[in-house]
């Protein structure tokens, strides 16, 4: 079976301009003028060369149109050569712009590239302007600042709308796993441990839940009744149980005050102790790393890791599109200020916009050095796909009412010269 190469996608017609038609208009009518004074003065060679007979000195009238006639049509000709083949005639060097369509692509592309996309020509009019400085007092003023706010907000609306939900829960998921789950967590615990311990951070911890336990006993002194006194022998009188059990609560509680008061305590000491025996256990006892690695395992499996990848960015993505879609949020606010901010520096301190200006130059420059070819590229290939009836027809819609007025000059410089010559080759005449 013959294999058929897809047809190529139809171009697209040129687009035109609101002031086209207006172009039209005039080019039409500037059309008419001069074939006009084309007939015009086919109508007085005519009066002219059938009465010059009867009136001499309508032989210069006659000389005059006839060189009208002839300056008339060889611009016309020239003129029409350009865009079409005259009467439709396919004489050598006609329809110039439809022939040659490519070539004028390639040199007007040539052309842009050499005189336009220069590196001296970029930088000398970048560092002439003084970007940054324009561009500070632009969003210094607070329309302008809002303004762009605004629009900070739409874009950044439809980019999280098009980012993809499962695409960014993965990568959320790729990155806790690769950050939080691999590694061990022991022994970063541990150091991260070990560095607290040794400045006392634990201090704090040890404090409040002193201060917890003493509040706790002297709220609830009912829970500590018969907990010693009912390990006692039954034997002994009640009124001992009832001292024993007050004799434990008072001990406990002075126990507890003396542990907040004393930074020295032994428990303190023995808490402190215990600690850095953990954190040493954590970053260099197997069993211990082992044992983290489980719970690690048992907390973070992977239903639990996808769950707070999804938990996580429906979350981060609701709030930035509510913050982004109310106009008195925060997060617009601070937008609005920060680029108002901006504007200010930007507008105030020379050496930042000088800075600025420079790598704007250089950031050009560079871009047009390396890509200015590419770039002028665009001129010729656009040019290339263009139709070549429809690109005569542009162009001529764009030029040609200005190039009617050949046709117009010619014609009056051809009656000009026809009467001069003709003068001048009757004054001749006359002296032999």
């Amino acid at each position: 079976m013959a294999l058929t190469t897809p047809a190529a996608p139809p171009i697209p017609p040129m687009a035109e301009s609101p002031n086209d038609a207006a172009r039209r208009a005039a080019l039409t009518s500037m059309k008419r003028l001069a074939t006009g004074l084309l007939a015009l003065m086919a109508v007085i060679f005519t009066v002219s060369f059938a009465l010059q007979g009867r009136y001499p000195w309508l032989e210069y009238v006659r000389a005059a149109a006839e060189g009208g006639m002839v300056g008339a049509i060889a611009d016309w000709f020239a003129v029409t050569a350009l865009f079409r083949y005259p009467l439709g005639l396919h004489i050598p060097h006609t329809n110039i712009i439809a022939s040659r369509k490519d070539e004028i692509g390639a040199s007007l592309g040539e052309f842009v590239e050499t005189n336009f996309l220069s590196e001296g020509v970029i930088r000398g009019k970048l560092e002439s302007i003084g970007i940054a400085g324009r561009l500070g007092a632009w969003l210094g003023q607070p329309s302008n600042a809002k303004r762009l706010s605004d629009e900070v907000a739409v874009a950044g609306q439809g980019l999280l709308n098009v980012l993809g939900d499962d695409a960014i829960k993965n990568l959320i998921e790729s990155v806790a796993r690769e950050h939080l789950v691999r590694p061990e967590w022991g022994p970063g615990l541990g150091r991260v441990g070990e560095r607290l311990v040794a400045s006392g951070q634990q201090h704090a911890a040890v404090d409040l839940l002193l201060d917890r336990a003493d509040g706790w006993l002297r709220a609830h002194p009912e829970a500590f009744g018969r907990t010693v006194s009912q390990r006692l022998p039954g034997w002994l009188p009640g009124f001992v149980d009832k001292l024993v059990d007050d004799k434990a609560y008072r001990e406990v509680l002075a126990f507890v005050a003396s542990a907040r008061a004393d930074r020295q305590h032994p428990v303190r000491r023995a808490l402190d102790e215990y600690l850095t025996e953990v954190m040493g256990d954590l970053q260099h006892d197997a069993i211990m790393i082992n044992r983290v690695e489980t719970l690690k395992a048992d907390l973070v499996d992977n239903a639990r890791l996808r769950e707070f990848a999804s938990e996580t960015w429906e979350q981060v993505k609701a709030s930035l599109l509510a913050a982004l879609n109310d106009t008195d949020s925060a997060l617009r606010a601070g937008i609005e200020a920060t680029i108002s901010d901006v504007g200010a520096r930007l507008a105030a301190d020379i050496r930042l916009g000088e800075r600025i200006d420079r790598w704007i130059a250089d950031a050009a420059t560079y871009v047009v050095s390396k890509y200015g070819h590419e770039i002028a590229a665009v001129i010729t290939e656009t040019v290339e796909r263009w139709p070549a009836a429809e690109t005569a027809s542009k162009i001529e819609l764009q030029v040609g009412r200005d190039l009617q007025f050949i046709r117009i000059n010619g014609t009056v410089v051809g009656a000009l010269a026809g009467l001069m010559i003709f003068t001048v080759a009757h004054a001749v005449a006359a002296l032999f």
